[in-house]
């Protein structure tokens, strides 16, 4: 029986607080945000489906964000984070940087990942020429953040046409996630960016067809390149199935909490 504060915990510290008799499922965040990023409902909700998540900071971000000390982000140091947090074989879910980490985490370790969950996740660049030239980008915009410190770059960052939905949300919902990004350390945040963006990242296009663990690759349908990506790699994947999620952009469980919560419970229930 789960304990009856089970979401509390999960918000407060993951898997480290919860009984580990039961198989959480490990929350991975986006760049920029932390543990705190996914929003109650999601949490809560999931809680009350039987699921009380275990939310993870990975590497320059949140707790991870090694202030006043060189950070070290690296893939084997997040891999680490999220072995940690979970009492594997568990469930694993990823939102856009946390999906890219999330589907390593499943081809290093497919035995302790029971069901994959990709919220606007890609398996990264194809080839060395898109990786340079991203890296390049990557590199530019590590620069900016340490340079004209965090307030300045989250500005600049929700002001991608990527994240052009959020302008529908709920004021108090955009100053809670802003509140959220500007907390980061512009060190910790400059070296995830380094060290974990697409273009530093191995692309694991060609690993896709023998990841057989099932998996839901959840996306926007105002999002139409990761609408794209999802259905690249479902027709790759021995077990993978898109679920389109309608008045949603890039940030699905931010913008349409209930519908993200009903596909993912539906799909970990199984």
């Amino acid at each position: 029986m789960q304990p009856p504060d089970a979401a509390s915990k999960a918000r407060r510290g993951g898997a480290r607080a919860v009984n580990r008799t039961v198989r959480y499922p490990v929350l991975l965040h986006g760049f920029t945000g932390s543990s705190e990023s996914w929003v109650r409902g999601i949490t809560e909700g999931l809680a009350s489906a039987g699921l009380p998540p275990a939310l993870v900071d990975l590497p320059g971000h949140g707790r991870e964000a090694g202030h006043g000390d060189p950070p070290d982000a690296t893939l084997g140091s997040a891999l680490e984070l999220v072995a940690r947090a979970g009492s594997w074989p568990a469930d694993l879910i990823g939102y856009s940087m946390g999906a890219r980490i999330a589907l390593h985490f499943a081809a290093a370790h497919p035995e302790r990942v029971r069901r994959l969950v990709l919220e606007s996740g890609s398996p990264g660049l194809a080839s060395e020429s898109e990786r340079a030239a991203r890296r390049d980008t990557d590199e530019a915009l590590a620069a900016r953040i340490v340079e004209e410190g965090v307030e300045a770059f989250v500005t600049h960052w929700e002001s991608q046409p990527l994240f052009e939905t959020h302008l529908s949300l709920d004021p108090e919902a955009r100053a809670r996630q802003r509140a959220i990004r500007v907390r980061n350390d512009p060190l910790g945040l400059a070296s995830a960016l380094r060290a974990l963006g697409t273009g530093t990242l191995p692309s694991l296009w060609d690993r896709l067809s023998s990841l057989t663990t099932p998996t839901l690759l959840l996306v926007g349908a105002l999002d139409h390149k990761f609408v794209d990506i999802a259905e690249e790699m479902a027709a790759t994947m021995p077990d993978a199935r898109v679920v389109v999620v309608p008045e949603a952009g890039h940030s699905v469980h931010l913008e349409q909490p209930a519908r993200w919560l009903a596909a993912v419970a539906r799909f970990l229930s199984g």
